[in-house]
């Protein structure tokens, strides 16, 4: 990539020069940081930049045609989510023009009748992306995820760069961010990314650089633009903006604490008034479409900053319950008000749960235990919802439940932990693998036929969900809170759906094994038996098993996927292998009539399953399992014939 620009300009093409731009968002860094430079000579530095001083004009003048130019090439080359990628490609050869944050403001903050020309609109989103992923590759001084597989370990001379960048941005966003959130306050995508470049701030600056009034300015501006949106996106990045500044080891924290507690105020009266006039209305049922968004606006304003905030000052759980004991009994509240009452409810417990002090009454645990399982309860009759957004978000907050109940600390308080401990019970296992199976694999079946009805991001967005239900329930097999065996179900799915889920089963399989070698490899041959008995009960007509059925192909694929988890390394996985075999014998002869072996097993045909695992023994360890199968024949065969087929074809691959 660098030989051709530098030997053979002339020969290549403008479609060839475009080919290789493209190589700036390649996941292997050295590649992308090559076509980074090839890009940054072609495309965007300018001919005699250092032997030719601009004057002060001149350079912004140099300076936003370089940025326009880059934008130009972002958004024609449509991979707009990739922003991080292209600027860490730039980063080494244009670096200082990429750090010229003044610039990017400067034509942000431009008006049309200043000059003439301001930027479009999709310009502007551009460039506020451009910002954001330069401050960030500025501050922390790494490629950014999925570049690079760790953090880069930074030199004394890079560090200080760091902290020199660090200094610049917050010097100058402390200025001009506010003026960009007033222009950009009712932009929800602008918006969003702005609030972030706060996290890499040195707060500091704030107090030793008098610079309080910006900060007035920018609280101002926040509290403006958590009124106007609704959207969860900016909520959320508007309440992490109020965490990041009230940290209490810093000089503002008393400023900004007072500035959120006033905001969080107003926002609850919101709500309690709101809500005070819904159960006035008769029979505390509201049909007026106008309150109920009212409604859930102020709900998912509250939620935002009850997530990085502790409200439990403010009685907000009192005020969900209700309306979740509400629709329980009587199934009438709309989803968009359900939906953030079951998220607000779940953040006040958490809360709870975090501030739990060391000498906690008993009293006070038992109170918080039954409001804890009274949650569960809430949620456990949600999954059967008539929505399916109030069944999948009570899905997830459930798992997430259960996986931080099973492993919290509770402050060291060991009475506490015993008391508030709550693994699932054997009926809500069951419950949860039935939702699985339900309404993310066979949903998956009967949506095929839906389609080509639905538009290409529908379906990106169903399958999304899917498989973040699908993760969630994964993680409770690896932590432990689910029982292993469960994964047995998951398994079965591996092969027909492997196209979308078939890396999150892999990867708890994995996890799992890394667990438990002999309970994971039990596992395993747990789901293969429970195919096979499913494929012989749907035989049963049949005196034989069809070995060239789909069903049995699928198997046995199945178990050669199961084989190729294992890898290479034939020793690690020694245990593992041999007590698939050791089940999988003792399985195919199980309820076989007479010692001498003179009738078939009913289950021997499964035989032809295990021994795609053959080949993953070690030769002293195929001597043991062949010495463990004589047990259960006789020599010489009494029967001969294809019913006996499947023993002949394992033995010899134990002989192989």
């Amino acid at each position: 990539l660098l030989f051709l620009p530098r030997n053979c300009e002339d020969m290549l093409s403008a479609e060839d020069c475009e080919m290789l731009y493209q190589f700036v968002y390649a996941t292997y860094r050295p590649l992308a940081v090559a076509a980074g430079e090839f890009l940054y000579k072609r495309l965007l530095s300018h001919e005699g930049d250092e032997e030719v001083q601009p004057k002060a004009g001149e350079k912004f003048e140099a300076s936003a045609d370089q940025l326009k130019r880059l934008i130009r090439f972002f958004l024609e080359s449509e991979l707009h989510k990739h922003v991080a990628y292209l600027i860490d490609s730039l980063w080494d050869w244009a670096g200082k023009f990429l750090k010229d944050w003044e610039c990017m403001t400067t034509l942000l903050l431009k008006n049309a009748e200043d000059d003439g020309e301001a930027l479009s609109e999709a310009y502007e989103s551009a460039l506020i992306e451009i910002i954001l992923a330069t401050v960030r590759e500025a501050a922390e001084g790494h490629p950014p995820v999925g570049r690079g597989a760790a953090k880069k370990i930074l030199s004394i001379k890079e560090k200080k760069i760091q902290l020199e960048d660090c200094t610049k941005i917050t010097k100058h966003f402390i200025v001009v961010l506010p003026e960009l959130l007033a222009k950009y306050s009712t932009d929800a995508e602008k918006v969003t990314n702005l609030l972030q470049i706060p996290q890499y701030y040195d707060l500091d600056v704030y107090s030793t650089g008098h610079l309080e009034k910006h900060l007035d300015a920018l609280l101002r501006e926040v509290k403006d633009i958590v009124a106007k949106h609704s959207d969860m996106t900016v909520l959320e990045a508007s309440s992490r903006t109020y965490c990041i500044l009230c940290s209490e080891e810093i000089a503002i924290y008393s400023r900004v604490d007072c500035a959120r507690t006033q905001l969080i105020d107003e926002l609850m009266e919101q709500l309690n008034q709101l809500l005070d006039g819904f159960w006035k209305k008769e029979e505390g049922f509201c049909t007026d479409a106008a309150e109920i968004s009212r409604i859930h606006s102020a709900l998912r304003r509250v939620a935002a900053f009850h997530n990085a905030h502790d409200l439990t000052k403010w009685n907000l759980y009192d005020k969900t319950l209700r309306l979740l004991m509400v629709e329980m009994e009587h199934g009438s509240l709309p989803a968009l008000m359900i939906l953030p009452a079951l998220q607000c409810m779940y953040f006040s417990l958490l809360w709870q749960l975090t501030t739990v002090p060391e000498t906690s009454p008993k009293e006070t645990l038992f109170a918080l235990r039954r409001e804890l399982r009274r949650f569960s309860q809430i949620c456990m009759c949600f999954l059967n919802h008539k929505e399916k957004d109030v069944r999948e978000k009570a899905f997830t907050i459930l798992c997430d439940w259960l996986l931080i109940l099973s492993h919290q600390d509770s402050n060291n308080n060991e009475e506490a932990v015993e008391l508030l401990d709550c693994l699932p019970s054997t009926s809500l296992q069951e419950k949860l693998l039935l939702f699985i199976q339900e309404h993310v694999f066979m949903e998956e079946e009967e949506s095929k036929e839906d389609e080509e009805r639905k538009d290409e991001s529908c379906k990106l967005d169903d399958l999304h969900k899917k498989r973040s239900l699908l993760a969630a329930y994964c993680k409770l097999i690896v932590y432990n809170v689910v029982e292993m065996t469960a994964a047995a179900e998951i398994y079965k799915y591996y092969v027909k759906t492997y196209n979308d889920f078939g890396d999150i089963i892999k990867e708890m399989l994995n996890k799992t094994r890394h667990n438990n070698k002999i309970q994971s490899a039990k596992t395993l041959i747990l789901s293969l038996q429970q195919l096979f008995q499913t494929h012989t009960e749907s035989q049963e007509s049949s005196s034989h098993v069809d070995f060239s059925s789909a069903s049995f192909t699928n198997m046995k694929e199945l178990a050669r996927r199961f084989s190729l988890t294992f890898g290479w390394d034939q020793v690690k996985s020694r245990e593992s292998v041999a007590m698939i075999h050791k089940d999988g014998i003792e399985f195919a002869f199980q309820g076989a009539i007479g010692i001498d072996g003179r009738y078939v097993p009913p289950n021997l045909s499964f035989l032809l399953i295990i021994s795609e695992f053959s080949n993953k023994l070690l030769k002293p360890d195929k001597r043991l399992v062949y010495a463990y199968l004589q047990r259960y024949i006789a020599e010489p065969l009494p029967c001969k014939g294809d019913k006996w087929q499947p023993l002949i074809s394992y033995r010899n691959s134990l002989l192989a």
